[in-house]
């Protein structure tokens, strides 16, 4: 097809944060900085009805997401004829502006008095003109492009059917009555026809933003919700018509429930949070630090990103865009003291993925979990501490037993800051303290995360990085950007959780797990994990743990386990997705970053995460590493644990003082599952099985200096 030439000039007017030329990046900036303002103001100052609320979050998102990533780039390999694109725009464009029309005049009927006259003729035709004009754009979509620097014509469209459906919805919950109905077969077709295209328009964004993993899986689970008298065992239901499904998942039991009610709250907050420390380079602080810290040690520049990731990765949401964020500074470094490039890769993204267990934010996932199970987020905290540490010990002796092996360097002092400079900073750590004292003094989530984002942008005057008004304007736009990618995924999550609510598939799936529980208990554990690690593939964290803990952990404390311990097992699972392939969302960034290939990279690091596989059956054995004992127990499981995968590290490395042959290697797997159960028994087996073979590697090491 043809492709008209594109003249290029040096002087476009670019914005350098939207990408987007001349008036189009001024307004969409700006609607980026009012989109992160008003979530702060009507958080703290003036909330909205929460219907209402979740609602516009969602066409914010809709929005700017359709108008930032439409933005064609140099390597898009979608068709460009503009004649061809203007005149489906037209066609498509057309029956959505009059569904927009008959919204508009909707809402100026409700504002004039209170309700809407004969809706049925006011609002004839607007469900098959809205979804046709809709549906042409979105496929449209998939094949032309629009000029370079602009938002084509295309999503121009999709921004407007994104207005009519989710304002049509918007009206409905009160004009129209349409909330107790909403979900039954009294719902309302044209009801049914935006929460349809709403659903669609979701669908198609997180395609753009985050692939089409999540896309594929709501799919499956949406088709699941029509064949259902056709399919077989516990999959068997009476399936819905479409009436009553779509305007069933648009609501709180779908994708206004708790998916998009987190992503909201909590989620958008600390993405602020995130955007505030960046720019006032408090999160520089915290990598110079781990520099300072880890540098000159061996293979330093991993063990920095082990550190560095940790701190920023707890309060970045997603595994994939802190390995984005601290992986371009480590990544280049572990190349240059040694490291393959796919290792280089999967530690970043090994030590990224660790960072969504770090207390006390873990990436929004405490408090997710708190809004889940009603546990207090001060015991959760408590809870993830020791998990949380043995991940990143396991990471870090990964790390130290391949730098022995390959025999690397650390950096030099010419090549760290000086920790004396860095220490006299260390009020740069005031952002993270007032947010975790603010939550232990009883403070909610939503005014200490918004206490911290002040105390951010108040201890940068103190640096030579002051935020004033442009700063805060160019964080707040940031946030927006970084926020649109994690929303739709949330969105979309909530769709899977609706029709797991509808179809009462979770039910039954914890019947299934029951079942095999009669068998094994180990059995449907390792059943659980696996759904946990399917479901979670292509998700962020949050919308990840969101939809497990929907299907999978009412299961597991259906069979008797605790609360606490279900959903810490289901968290860690759906977190470790990121780094299990074959969808290993944060190994394929690390990839990129490190030029690597991106399936051996998701291996690599699938082997230096193993510890987040084994740690989750370490605490159903051993409550103690939950602190669900006394203090002794405690204690003793902590100890075993840490020398567990102190041994699981050497046994997947092949190195412990020195170079191990296969068998030694199984032997030393062997000492450390049996550190597993938190029986004592089984500890001094696994102690003295691998003392006996730390001594023997030691000793051959030991022959081999001296010969």
């Amino acid at each position: 097809m043809s492709e008209p030439s594109e003249p290029v000039s040096a002087s476009v007017d670019r914005d350098a944060h939207t990408g987007l030329e001349g008036w189009q990046g001024k307004v969409f900036g700006l609607l980026c900085v009012l989109y992160a303002a008003w979530h702060l103001y009507s958080l703290n100052i003036a909330p909205l009805e929460t219907w209402l609320f979740r609602i516009l979050h969602i066409l914010g998102a809709l929005v700017l997401g359709f108008a930032l990533s439409g933005v064609a780039v140099g390597n898009d390999k979608r068709w460009r004829n503009d004649k061809l694109e203007w005149i489906i725009a037209v066609l498509a464009g057309l029956p959505v502006l009059y569904a927009l029309a008959l919204t508009a005049y909707g809402v100026s009927q409700y504002w004039g008095s209170g309700t809407v006259q004969n809706p049925d003729m006011t609002f004839a035709y607007f469900g098959i003109a809205l979804g046709s004009g809709t549906m042409l754009a979105i496929l449209a979509g998939w094949f032309l492009r629009g000029r370079n620097g602009s938002v084509s014509p295309i999503d121009w469209v999709l921004i407007l059917a994104s207005i009519a459906s989710t304002g049509f919805i918007a009206l409905s919950l009160d004009a129209l009555n349409l909330r107790l109905r909403a979900g039954t077969p009294f719902a309302d077709p044209q009801n049914a026809w935006a929460a349809f295209v709403a659903m669609a328009l979701m669908l198609e964004l997180t395609r753009r933003v985050a692939g089409m993993a999540l896309v594929v899986i709501a799919t499956v689970f949406v088709t699941y919700s029509f064949l259902g008298p056709w399919l077989p065992g516990f999959l068997e239901h009476r399936g819905y018509d479409a009436k009553r499904f779509f305007s069933y998942v648009f609501t709180d039991n779908g994708i206004l429930g708790p998916t998009t009610a987190v992503s909201s709250t909590y989620i958008i907050l600390f993405i602020i949070f995130a955007a505030f420390l960046q720019s006032s380079k408090v999160g520089d602080y915290f990598v110079n630090l781990a520099f300072a810290t880890a540098g000159r040690a061996r293979g330093g520049p991993a063990k920095v990103a082990v550190f560095a990731s940790g701190l920023m990765g707890m309060i970045n949401g997603t595994s994939a865009g802190n390995v984005v964020s601290t992986g371009s500074l480590t990544i280049p470094l572990m190349k240059r003291v040694g490291y393959r490039p796919q290792s280089a890769g999967a530690i970043e993204a090994a030590a990224s993925t660790g960072g969504q267990i770090m207390p006390p934010i873990m990436g929004a996932g405490a408090f997710i979990m708190a809004e889940i199970t009603g546990i207090p987020y001060t015991e959760l905290v408590i809870a993830a501490l020791i998990p949380a540490v043995l991940y990143f010990v396991s990471i870090y002796f990964m790390v130290d037993f391949e730098a022995r092996r390959l025999g690397m360097r650390g950096m030099t002092n010419e090549e760290v800051p000086k920790f004396r400079n860095l220490a006299k900073q260390a009020f740069l750590f005031l952002p993270i303290i007032i947010l975790v004292g603010s939550l232990f003094l009883g403070y909610s989530v939503i005014r200490a995360g918004t206490l911290a984002i002040a105390s951010a942008a108040v201890v940068s005057w103190l640096t030579p990085f002051k935020m004033g008004p442009r700063e805060i304007i160019e964080a707040l736009r940031n946030a927006s950007q970084m926020s649109i990618q994690i929303i739709s995924v949330c969105a979309t999550a909530g769709i899977i959780v609706g029709v797991i609510s509808l179809t009462g598939v979770g039910a039954r799936f914890s019947s299934l797990l029951f079942e095999l529980a009669e068998t094994s208990k180990l059995l449907a554990l390792i059943f659980a994990m696996i759904i946990s690690i399917i479901l979670g593939m292509g998700m962020p964290t949050t919308a990840a743990y969101a939809v497990a803990a929907s299907v999978v952990a009412p299961g597991l404390i259906e069979l008797g386990i605790e609360p606490l311990i279900a959903h810490f097992f289901v968290f860690y699972f759906a977190v470790v997705s990121a780094i299990t392939p074959p969808v290993a969302l944060a190994a394929y960034a690390g990839a990129a970053i490190a030029g690597a290939e991106p399936m051996r990279t998701s291996v690599t690091a699938f082997r230096v995460g193993l510890a987040a596989f084994i740690v989750p059956y370490m605490f159903f054995y051993s409550p103690g590493l939950l602190m669900e004992a006394g203090w002794l127990e405690i204690i003793r499981n902590a100890i075993t644990a840490i020398i567990g995968v102190y041994f699981l590290s050497g046994a997947v490395q092949g190195y412990l003082m020195g170079p191990l042959g296969p068998v030694w290697r199984v032997l030393l797997l062997g000492a450390a599952l049996c550190m597993i159960s938190g029986d004592w028994r089984t500890d001094v087996i696994g102690i003295l099985l691998g003392a006996g073979l730390w001594l023997k590697s030691r000793r051959e090491t030991a022959l081999s200096s001296a010969a």
